[in-house]
């Protein structure tokens, strides 16, 4: 069985992580009925509060991902869980009001930015280029176990002791996993070594690859597709976070209870979908290494996303509900697998020492899916002559978002291409793979 301190052990740990880190984001959503109530706000100022956890989310993602340059990313995954765990732990406090809740999703969002980013950069230095598919799913699906342990145990949490003691029990939880980090995160050995990165065009004298200027990779059709449809997947995911329960209560009918177990449940079909996606791309890569897949992959996740984009749109106009339901567990949930595709597809045209970088960049562009979804469908729904209507005009705009994304990922999210034309080799050189 792999050690903590080894590729698989490091893996796990970081999907707890991201379970933790997406934990955190649910927590508002799953207090949101009851919140709303006792604090006496509206949809617009609940969907504001949300939108404040994503307001510096960008700013911190692109800021701190720089850092892994010269910083270790053991210590910024350490900070990171330190600072979620005192962000969340004031709204214990009984006279915690809108205003607090406001300012603690804020600092939220600021330690929360750069997690995904930094975690698959980090586990990136245990994997080479090829191997890399698998792991990323696994992280990704940390948003999906997240939600799925989070939305039931929350649930039952803000039903037995109030909607502020989830708050609380995800703080501490943070203070869990930053003990057991500070004891067993370690770097691994294709990870860049911090502070020597070799200059633009100049390799290293170890043998580290020559860096690109940022705006060439940036350029580039795949980071832009990539940009565009993890945007729109994320817009996705985030207005099922935040307005889901509020949906099946309200339009549906459902108990708190029966939304907070729904909403898991559809968690699981995310990560189930991501965790296939990965195990089907690794035995691809394990099987035949030379072979040209039938379909890229940027065009499979397009064409997943064209699926997932018609099923919101049908999830919109029906009101069969054993059809909705059906929807929700399963075709909805294709959108999520371009969260994989488009971090290892950026991954693939960058040198390693860019890396951390370029993925924060890509972080920051589709967490403004982030700030805009709750905002925007709150916005909506309030505005709507009812909250049916309204529901179905947001799930119609956010179906048309996944049209654009998977269109353009299809035509355009070429990693390999764009890797040869911009000199990216395809292994990590200087250090040998490492064995798992």
């Amino acid at each position: 069985m792999a050690g903590p301190r080894s590729p698989w052990g490091t893996t796990w740990l970081l999907l707890v992580f991201m379970l933790v880190n997406f934990a955190d984001k649910a927590v508002l959503g799953l207090a949101g009925p009851d919140l709303m109530r006792d604090l006496d706000i509206s949809r617009q100022q609940f969907g504001t509060a949300q939108s404040a956890f994503f307001a510096l989310f960008s700013l911190a993602a692109l800021g701190v991902s720089y850092l892994t340059r010269t910083v270790r990313t053991t210590v910024l995954l350490l900070a990171m869980a330190l600072l979620w765990s005192a962000a969340q732990l004031p709204m214990l406090w009984a006279g915690a009001g809108f205003a607090t809740l406001v300012a603690t999703r804020l600092l939220l969002g600021a330690a929360e930015g750069p997690a995904a980013p930094v975690a698959v950069h980090h586990v990136y230095g245990w994997f080479a280029q090829r191997d890399r598919t698998l792991p990323t799913a696994i992280l990704m699906a940390g948003a999906a176990a997240g939600v799925a342990v989070a939305a039931p145990t929350l649930s039952l949490v803000i039903e037995w002791w109030g909607w502020r003691w989830a708050f609380g029990a995800v703080g501490l939880i943070g203070l869990v996993w930053a003990a057991v980090w500070w004891r067993y995160g370690t770097e691994g050995p294709l990870a860049p070594e911090a502070g020597t990165a070799a200059e633009d065009g100049v390799g290293g004298a170890d043998g580290t690859q020559p860096e690109l200027p940022l705006r060439r990779i940036l350029a580039s059709g795949t980071f832009l597709s990539a940009c565009v449809a993890t945007f729109a997947a994320y817009w996705l995911m985030s207005a099922k976070l935040t307005w889901a329960p509020d949906y099946l209560e309200t339009v549906m009918g459902w108990s708190g209870r029966q939304a907070g177990l729904a909403v898991g449940a559809v968690a699981l079909t995310n990560g189930a979908a991501l965790l296939l996606h990965g195990l089907l791309a690794q035995r691809s890569a394990t099987r035949d290494g030379r072979a040209a897949p039938r379909v890229r992959q940027g065009a499979g996740a397009g064409l997943l996303m064209l699926g997932s984009a018609a099923a919101v749109a049908l999830f919109a106009l029906s009101d069969t509900p054993w059809l909705t339901t059906v929807l929700m567990f399963g075709p909805l949930s294709l959108a999520m697998v371009m969260m994989t595709v488009g971090a290892t597809a950026c991954a693939r045209i960058t040198p390693p020492s860019q890396r951390g970088i370029v993925l924060g960049a890509l972080t920051a562009v589709f967490a403004l899916g982030g700030v805009l979804a709750p905002a925007v469908l709150g916005r909506i729904v309030d505005a709507a002559p009812s909250a049916d209507t309204g529901y179905r005009n947001g799930w119609l705009l956010t179906a048309a978002l996944l049209a654009v994304g998977g269109a353009l990922a299809t035509a355009f999210l070429r990693p390999q291409r764009d890797a040869v034309r911009l000199g990216v080799p395809e292994h990590d050189l200087g250090r040998a793979p490492v064995a798992h």
